[in-house]
């Protein structure tokens, strides 16, 4: 991937479909204009001087966001292969020299995440440190535990310190996941996590798959479930309540998928993901992790659809990690159009899809420098041949991408 040097010039696209993170722009308005990093402008006059790309026959649209991932600069890299200009992380340890330099980088996505998650001694996602003696020490002496309110308080005032956007919270008993019996953090103890970041004006997302969970999680006041529960049909009153508190949901419906034993090798054939992946993340997306496999897809859509139905914000994100035989059937950037194509088989229309990896995760995380095709936003774009709004597939065949008004030559 080659990155050209910034310039200072005036770049005007012109005649593209504009989506605009909401929805299509019409009043003849199809002329984006680009200056440093930013979008200076969405007219229907081009300035005399301006370089001008012709994109006729192509969709404009937000770069996009994947709003669950766990991540290294390898994935950012190949995240942005695939137009997903941000990557919001659901846990990870990063230095203050890192995140620097990845905001000031145009050759990976940008990042945002929470640092570690709130989780007990043996807890979630303790369970993977048998796969390899890397992971075993980085747990043992690394992991930080929590197991009663005040020690809940202590951890995110710490993590808050060195600079966690959000905060993770893990309710997770392991039985979807085929890891049963895992320790769990009392109600109090997540309450003391949820009020401590609140108290900073941070979101508080928890890791529930399961529908009690789910309810614990709601009970205690967070913002957002990050993955879908799965264990059974929501009840009216459990999708009610949801609604009510007004949290968001990040279905991960790519990770569901594969947790019930579907791979994604149909996504890896494809020459648009083949093209830009390594053979190991190939070999990665045609396995699945096949912990759940009495799941049904069908089950997970329809609790998606009385989500959207109940007027609850759907997030669009992958849980995509690392390139392992056991976290199959995921890889960066390639398995958030895999997602997007998800939900509409779910039943949101492709507006509501697009929404989900674009204006709707930069609202709810208080990102509002991007998200949008509007003036003063960043220049984070994503160029696509055809029209996703009539098939959501065209989302993969990329044309161009802009990361802070740098044209990356993918």
């Amino acid at each position: 991937m080659k990155i050209p040097g910034t310039t200072n010039h005036l770049t005007a696209i012109v005649n593209a479909q504009i989506f605009d993170g909401e929805n299509v722009i019409g009043n003849n308005k199809n002329v984006v204009l680009i200056e440093g990093k930013d979008i200076q402008a969405v007219t229907d006059k081009v300035p005399d001087g301006a370089v001008i790309i012709d994109a006729r026959g192509t969709t404009l649209m937000p770069g996009l966001i994947d709003s669950h991932v766990h991540t290294d600069m390898n994935g950012l890299r190949d995240a942005l292969k695939f137009g997903v200009t941000t990557e919001l992380e659901m846990m990870g340890r990063w230095t203050q020299k890192q995140r620097k330099e990845i905001a000031e980088r145009n050759d990976i996505a940008d990042l945002r995440s929470p640092g570690m998650g709130v989780t007990p001694k043996g807890g979630h996602p303790t369970e993977y440190s048998s796969q390899n003696m890397l992971t075993r020490l980085f747990v043992r002496y690394f992991f930080p535990f929590v197991e009663t309110p005040e020690q809940a308080v202590k951890f995110v005032n710490k993590e808050i310190y060195k600079g966690a956007d959000y905060i993770k919270i893990f309710i997770e008993d392991g039985s979807c996941i085929g890891h049963p019996g895992l320790p769990v953090l009392s109600d109090d103890t997540v309450r003391a996590a949820v009020s401590t970041a609140h108290k900073y004006n941070k979101l508080a997302i928890v890791h529930a798959t399961t529908a009690d969970a789910a309810r614990r999680a709601i009970d205690a006041g967070i913002d957002g479930l990050g993955h879908l529960f799965f264990d059974c049909l929501p009840t009216l009153d459990l999708i009610n309540c949801i609604s009510a508190s007004g949290v968001f949901v990040i279905p991960t419906t790519v990770t569901l998928s594969t947790a019930f034993g579907n791979t994604a090798a149909v996504l890896a054939a494809d020459k648009r993901v083949s093209s830009k992946l390594s053979k190991e993340w190939l070999d990665t997306l045609s396995r699945s992790m096949n912990v759940y496999p009495q799941g049904k897809l069908e089950n997970a859509y329809a609790t998606i659809r009385a989500l959207r139905d109940a007027g609850v914000d759907i997030l669009a994100g992958t849980d995509v990690s690392e390139p392992t035989p056991e976290l199959g059937g995921l890889a960066h950037g390639a398995s958030l159009h895999h997602e997007l194509q998800m939900l509409v088989a779910a039943g949101l229309t492709t507006t509501e899809a697009l929404r989900a990896a674009t204006y709707t995760p930069a609202r709810r995380f208080g990102l509002t420098d991007r998200g949008r095709v509007i003036p003063g936003a960043l220049a984070d774009l994503l160029m696509v041949d055809g029209n996703p709004l009539v098939n959501i597939m065209d989302t993969l065949s990329i044309r161009s991408v802009w990361h802070r008004g740098v044209k990356l030559e993918i």
